[in-house]
């Protein structure tokens, strides 16, 4: 595993529009999704393991499916951000829809 500042994000996304984010995360899932496909991954190969800096010993299944809560996550917070821009609109309704509040 290469490491990376998982932090970093924080300091690149400053001052960006959020129709800019938004393209950036869909055409970076695109590629990373089409690179997945190119390597024919089989059954087996999900047992397959690396050392990651921090955890040690992981399978390709187990960083595949923290791939995809991840995403699951980003996701999360685009709802949440996209949500807010209706808080004042959304009038009486606030108190039904506790998103526009995390």
């Amino acid at each position: 595993f290469t490491p990376f500042d998982r932090f970093a994000q924080f300091e690149n996304t400053k001052g960006r529009e959020l129709h800019e984010l938004l393209q950036e995360f869909k055409e970076l899932r695109e590629r990373n999704v089409q690179t997945l496909k190119e390597t024919h991954i089989q059954e087996a190969d999900l047992s397959k393991t690396g050392i990651h800096p921090e955890f040690g010993r992981v399978t390709l299944k187990e960083l595949l499916a923290t791939w995809v809560v991840h995403d699951l996550g980003h996701i999360r917070q685009i709802s949440r951000v996209m949500a807010k821009q209706y808080k004042d609109e959304i009038g009486p309704w606030e108190a039904y829809v506790p998103v526009v509040h995390e």
